[in-house]
């Protein structure tokens, strides 16, 4: 036989799979109705595993034997995409706790900022709330989530991920163990300038202070000189011991922002070797809101420890033509090699097909927690 013949033999085959598939979603369709009459789950993990037991033993070698399974694996996911669909339809998944706002009430408000006045996070909640914004600062990022979660706070500001630096991992887990919520984002462009006394030379300086990612962004400046390279928990802290000391032979890197509140010179701006260098902030809350008009949404899910785990999670996206934006993993505490998904993705928590894929994931993933909607 030749080539095209051998295609047309797998067309009909082909044929005939499709039309098979148009079959059992109709049945798919009635095991939905009697899920929505009798309450039951659908998701029925021991039902899958003995279907998947026994179709793959149909096969006549392990070859074909891993590919029936993989092939049923995908059938199965989506006929349970399809059973979703139609609960939600009819009311039969309940409601996502979030309530909708048209915009955040922000008059007499509290907002706590991490780090000292000067910081890049004092900077990045006056271009959300504006200037005269009422604000208080902690030294920790665990102290601006306590603040918010016991009612000192209204919001607190925090960073969340630098464009050359990558992700801060300890929000993500405080995200996590506190009940708040991302309502907002700022993102502000980072630009670190070497800042020193009054009347201070570079060639005085000794010892430069700064958070440690800011010295790490500013690495290939500082390699030029053989300056001791000290970190402090935050930018606006190295700045105010510069000026409180007064000694010219230390100087920090921080933003030009600092260096007015404390009185420093700037001796060069710049001095990060990123041009596009940026850090996105969040504006989190204990309320469980979101604005109406909000188009990204960020979740966090953990996944059971088996092959195609994550796949099987992801899958829910793209049936329902969602868009991920962003995907990074953190390890679970107390349970070695496993880890907790943080995804961000286009959509809002009152669109039909964010609520199909929402209610999937709780469903089919552990733990599946939505972080906010802004």
């Amino acid at each position: 036989m030749d080539l095209q013949e051998l295609r047309r033999k797998i067309d009909g085959i082909d044929e005939q799979i499709a039309a098979l598939y148009e079959q059992r979603m109709e049945i798919c369709k009635d095991v939905a109705e009697y899920k929505i009459s009798t309450g039951k789950k659908v998701l029925d993990r021991q039902r899958e595993a003995e279907k998947l037991e026994k179709v793959s033993a149909l096969a006549h070698n392990e070859f074909n034997a891993l590919g029936i399974r993989e092939l049923f694996e995908q059938i199965m996911s989506v006929s349970r995409k399809l059973q979703y669909q139609l609960l939600a339809e009819n009311g039969s998944m309940g409601r996502l706790p979030f309530i909708g706002v048209d915009h955040l009430e922000t008059a007499g408000i509290r907002v706590v900022f991490q780090g000292a006045p000067g910081a890049y996070s004092q900077a990045a909640m006056q271009q959300y709330f504006g200037e005269q914004v009422h604000s208080f600062h902690v030294d920790s990022f665990r102290e601006a989530m306590g603040a918010i979660d016991e009612g000192n706070a209204d919001f607190a500001v925090l960073p969340i991920e630098n464009s050359t630096a990558g992700i801060v991992s300890e929000i993500y887990d405080l995200l996590v163990e506190y009940e708040n919520y991302i309502v907002g984002e700022q993102i502000i462009r980072i630009e670190h300038c070497l800042l020193g006394v009054p009347g201070a030379k570079k060639e005085e300086i000794q010892r430069v202070y700064s958070h440690p990612q800011s010295l790490m962004q500013s690495a290939r400046y500082l390699q030029q000189y053989n300056w001791q390279q000290i970190s402090m928990q935050n930018n606006a802290f190295a700045a105010r011991k510069v000026a409180q000391e007064g000694d010219r032979s230390q100087a920090a890197i921080a933003g030009e922002h600092a260096g007015r509140i404390y009185g420093l010179e700037v001796l060069e701006k710049g001095v990060n070797q990123s041009e596009g260098n940026s850090t996105r902030f969040i504006v989190v809350t204990n309320q469980k809101i979101f604005r109406r008009d909000a188009r990204k949404i960020s979740i966090c899910f953990e996944v059971p420890h088996k092959s195609g785990s994550l796949y099987h999670m992801l899958s829910h996206f793209i049936y329902n033509h969602l868009n991920m934006t962003k995907i990074e993993s953190r390890p679970i505490e107390d349970r070695n090699w496993e880890y907790r998904f943080f995804i961000d993705f286009e959509g809002n928590l009152a669109d039909s097909a964010v609520k199909n894929a929402l209610r999937g994931l709780r469903e089919e993933a552990r733990n599946m927690k939505i972080l906010g909607n802004y």
